[in-house]
């Protein structure tokens, strides 16, 4: 991995953003090895694109766009995620109706965490990714009865 790879993958940024929308019809997934939560394809959005747009400077072409929601009890492991091409930037959009403490997103580059989004109704993040970068979704704790964690993912190439 070159310097500029590296540098790349620590300049993940949290951002304010107006995104909002409401999904029905969502699917259980449930290979517990890999994780537990809801899931549903949704079609790419253009307000995504410009939030990847004012970070890099450039358009890119959406190539995945999925809505998760986690309940208590649910999780995203590290290891569920595909490889991702070098130059791939993920955008994270936080929907959830109210903060549930404790449920973040871990971007890891081999391994260590570099990048935490905590559960932040109305924020994005932007985090450049690539073939050594996995995020992982935290566990939602049971305790948080009624917490629910609604993140839209997208993936631009």
């Amino acid at each position: 991995m070159s310097l500029d790879e590296l540098l790349a993958t620590r300049s993940a940024i949290i951002v304010k953003t107006d995104v909002r929308a409401a999904f029905t019809g969502f699917a259980r997934y449930r290979l517990y090895d890999r994780g537990s939560y809801e899931w549903l394809d949704v079609p790419a959005d253009d307000r995504l694109g410009t939030i990847v747009e004012a970070f890099c400077g450039e358009r890119k072409r959406c190539v995945a766009s999925r809505v998760l929601r986690l309940v208590p009890g649910d999780y995203v492991l590290a290891r569920h995620d595909p490889v991702r091409e070098r130059g791939t930037i993920e955008v994270v959009v936080d929907l959830s109706p109210a903060p549930v403490e404790g449920a973040e997103v871990q971007y890891r580059q081999h391994g260590q965490v570099f990048f935490r989004m905590p559960c932040e109704p109305g924020t994005a993040a932007v985090v450049p990714c690539g073939p050594t970068v996995t995020a992982n979704h935290s566990y939602v704790s049971k305790l948080r009865t009624g917490g629910e964690v609604v993140r839209w993912i997208a993936v631009f190439a």
